[in-house]
């Protein structure tokens, strides 16, 4: 946190919490579902949005729906582990759509990735046209999502 940033104050962790449930929540709901007025939950949301504690709002997709019902998880190793491989690979990996997460980990590999694919054959396309072609990649393994048991963006604050 920057010092002008503050940590969130139970009344502002309620706002959170309600916002994460609805992000489209109208404001005047907001106030009335944390017990403030209108005017103060405004401000205090605009604050929590400039210090960082909301970072957006999105929709969140069907991807069954949208024809990527299949996700699949990705270990990436790296031929070498330098910062310019690192960051060649971090940048590579940026404009690639089908790689909605990539978290470099500790552990026997360098990177985890989350991808969203149509089927089996549209991720063994991407997986030569794409996945082996980044920077430093030396090996992959992958691991197909067989049920999504579990699956939210929320914290608990």
């Amino acid at each position: 946190m920057t010092a002008s940033t503050h940590a969130p104050d139970r009344i502002d962790l309620r706002i959170l919490r309600a916002l994460q449930s609805d992000g489209r929540m109208p404001n005047l709901k907001l106030a009335e579902a944390v017990s403030l007025s209108p005017t103060a939950v405004l401000a205090r949301t605009q604050r929590l949005q400039r210090e960082g504690y909301i970072l957006g709002y999105e929709a969140r997709l069907n991807p069954l729906k949208l024809g990527l019902g299949m996700m699949v998880f990705v270990e990436v190793l790296l031929d070498r582990t330098t910062p310019n491989v690192f960051d060649q690979f971090k940048a590579a990996v940026q404009v690639r759509d089908e790689i909605m997460e990539c978290h470099m980990v500790a552990g026997g590999f360098d990177y985890l990735l989350k991808t969203r694919m149509a089927d089996m054959l549209a991720y063994r396309d991407f997986a030569g046209k794409v996945l082996w072609q980044l920077p430093g990649v030396r090996e992959t393994r992958t691991y197909a999502v067989m049920e999504e048991v579990k699956n939210t963006t929320q914290l608990c604050v």
